[in-house]
């Protein structure tokens, strides 16, 4: 499966106009009211064809009659797509939503509030790092439905020439470098651009810190900590064996096809779509395209680096005219038996929303890599007002360029707190 999973994009004109759709009476209309089917929003790439005809095979045995209408949105222009949709009196049922833009839609009203319907839903089964992302102040909004995380991917031939073999630990990564460098000093030990901010993420986590935190009823930043200072002290070094632009992105320009098909890579941190993009441009080349990969290390062996966990969530509209119907359709797509199906049908390229489920990866695949890390992931903070810190410029990269330019990091993070605070709170 080989799409970008969604980032957080602005909020901006999200608030206003989902705030209209409010606890209305029509939006209490129940199943039995409305129409016999069911809408039902699902992404591009997300839903695999013979995966979505077997849930509504089992919805329909169960609930004869009743039809299930499929329709494929394309990422592009979704926010606005389905803010209008939410603020409609007949907006779809069940709506799939990235993870970190749920809180936005959840807060202005324009989704139901399925608290009350965890045991139905199949709640304690969840991953509980997936699960942050569909709650908010302690109440269920969202069923998580898959994610996936970054791992280290890296040319097998590079590490067996220079004696390397997969670290299990900071310290080995960083041996493991310097070895790379040595054997063949023309190339890029790893490649890592100076604002790829979800690795930093993960660093901060690992430190005991956070991008933001809640300071009574206000957010505060987080990077002007000592905890920010000690992760981007380590990415600073990590970085240094690069020569990757100290003021662009892993997307600016796109490593997997604009960088790593040139050679001259031992090593970069990617996505699962992004192996596959490296692997065909590689190939049509004319090149061999021999990867391996491995979680990004953590400070000891026993446990891995935390990541940054993108995905997706399936929600109800809270003006669906056919709410029973669509929280059962969304009991089914979530469920173990259906979310089992799922990780099989996407071979593993992405995680389920419970370990129960999970697709046993081949050894040394990608996915394998990727399950070990995704045990110990994270999301950005879940709140509304986050989308608008993602927005550019990201005071999160402008803080990550600066410290790699030689600011204090202290001094650096101290500024753009007070942005993040600026935005964040909005």
């Amino acid at each position: 499966m080989k799409r970008k999973l969604i980032v957080a994009v602005s909020v901006a004109g999200m608030l206003a106009g989902v705030a209209a759709c409010g606890n209305g009476d029509d939006g209490k209309a129940t199943a039995d009211a409305g129409p016999k089917e069911i809408t039902v929003w699902v992404m591009d790439g997300s839903a695999p064809k013979a995966w979505i005809e077997e849930v509504n095979k089992e919805f329909s045995a169960k609930h004869p009659g009743v039809t299930v209408k499929v329709e494929e949105q394309k990422w592009t222009g979704i926010q606005e797509k389905v803010t209008t949709a939410l603020s409609e009196n007949t907006p779809p049922d069940v709506l799939e939503l990235g993870n970190t833009q749920t809180a936005g839609y959840a807060v202005t009203g324009g989704l139901a509030d399925l608290t009350k319907d965890k045991a139905k839903l199949g709640a304690d089964a969840w991953q509980k790092s997936m699960l942050a992302s569909a709650e908010v102040d302690g109440k269920l909004y969202s069923a998580p439905w898959y994610a996936a995380n970054r791992v280290v991917i890296y040319d097998k031939k590079a590490f067996e020439k220079a004696g390397v073999t997969p670290p299990k630990t900071r310290d080995e990564w960083i041996a493991g470098l310097e070895k790379l460098k040595a054997a063949d000093p023309a190339s890029q030990p790893i490649y890592l651009p100076g604002q790829s901010w979800y690795v930093l993420a993960g660093l901060i986590w690992d430190e005991g810190g956070d991008l933001a935190v809640k300071d009574g009823g206000k957010w505060k930043g987080g990077l002007g900590t000592p905890q920010a200072a000690s992760a981007m002290e380590f990415y600073k070094k990590l970085q240094s064996f690069s020569t990757a632009p100290k003021d662009k992105d892993e997307a600016n320009p796109q490593q997997s096809t604009d960088i790593v098909p040139k050679g001259g890579v031992a090593s970069w941190i990617g996505l699962g779509w992004e192996a596959g993009g490296a692997e065909k441009a590689l190939k049509e080349a004319g090149k061999e395209a021999d990867f391996g990969y491995f979680p990004i290390p953590g400070k000891t062996a026993d446990k891995t680096s935390t990541v940054f966990l993108g995905g997706s969530n399936l929600a109800v509209a809270e003006r669906s005219k056919n709410k029973e119907l669509a929280k059962e359709w969304l009991a089914l797509a979530a469920g173990k038996d259906q979310m089992t199906k799922y990780a099989a049908e996407t071979k593993g390229a992405l995680l389920p929303n419970q370990a129960g489920a999970n697709f046993t990866p081949a050894p040394g695949s990608f996915a394998e890599a990727m399950g070990k890390a995704g045990v110990n992931g994270k999301i950005t903070p879940v709140t509304a007002g986050w989308a608008n810190v993602e927005t550019e410029p990201n005071p999160i990269k402008e803080f990550m360029t600066k410290v790699l330019k030689g600011e204090d990091a202290a001094k650096a993070g101290a500024d753009a707190d007070k942005e993040i605070a600026n935005r964040i709170n909005k």
